[in-house]
């Protein structure tokens, strides 16, 4: 079977300060990416150990980008940019790694909703969302269920709100926006490679989510007044700093 594997660089375990992910310099960055590869590479071998015949993509969703290609061990790798979305019905279970709460949440390490320096945050149909919620219900409504998420532990337990029988593994235990508690690089693979593995085997157990219905109502916070980041064409302000969409279209959504 195919599997997905969306990586984010903010919830790998060492990872706990901002110039660790802002950033293009190898440098500040460097080591975080060569974590966030080992433990994508535990996410797959864990796939793999339950699904000997199992291909994998590999997603690099961060901004600054988080992987290089030539880290892992197997898969293909794609650039979020560049993912073709029309495929998202050909896996069968998608996969996080390296993933963080949204923005706002309490003692949750570098948490942000897409953009950690513009975005206060985003609503769904009247629910506050993160990037998890936001692409477990995209590929949701492509059939495919999210079954596993790697990160700190707020991100864990956001990803349970949502998709509550979801497979976990906890790379860190947040005590702030820049603090936490972390597992070596070792121990935090080695809880991947075991979750992964026991999600790759309970695919049918875990329905997809598909919790949000259109008509779809969408409202973002800025932390600046909109006019220094812009609104979206089909977006409408509602005060200085906030702006809906409304649409039957999720696509149209600034998810993607």
């Amino acid at each position: 079977m195919n599997y997905l594997i969306m990586t984010d660089l903010e919830g790998v375990a060492g990872v706990d300060r901002f110039r660790q992910t802002r950033t293009h310099d190898m440098a500040d960055k460097g080591e975080a990416m060569k974590q966030l590869a080992r433990e994508t590479n535990a996410c797959i071998e864990g796939i793999r150990e339950a699904d000997g015949s199992a291909k994998v993509t590999v997603i690099d969703g961060h901004g600054t980008g988080g992987l290089l290609p030539d880290d892992l061990a197997y898969g293909d790798y794609v650039r979020y940019r560049d993912f073709r979305h029309e495929t998202l019905p050909s896996y069968a279970g998608l996969f996080f790694v390296g993933q963080h709460a949204m923005a706002g949440t309490i003692d949750a390490p570098l948490c942000h909703t897409y953009s950690s320096l513009r975005v206060q945050y985003y609503r769904l149909n009247g629910v506050f969302i993160g990037e998890f919620a936001a692409f477990a219900q995209w590929a949701g409504m492509h059939g495919v269920p999210a079954v596993f998420l790697a990160g700190d532990d707020k991100a864990a337990l956001e990803a349970q709100l949502f998709v509550p029988a979801i497979e976990t593994a906890v790379t860190k235990r947040g005590k702030g926006i820049e603090a936490a508690d972390h597992l070596s690089s070792a121990d935090a693979c080695a809880a991947i490679r075991l979750a992964a593995a026991k999600a790759a085997r309970r695919i049918g157990d875990i329905p997809p989510f598909v919790r949000f219905q259109p008509p779809y109502r969408f409202e973002a916070r800025h932390y600046e007044p909109l006019a220094s980041s812009g609104v979206p064409a089909n977006g409408r302000p509602i005060d200085e700093r906030t702006y809906v969409i409304e649409t039957s279209e999720y696509r149209e959504l600034p998810f993607f």
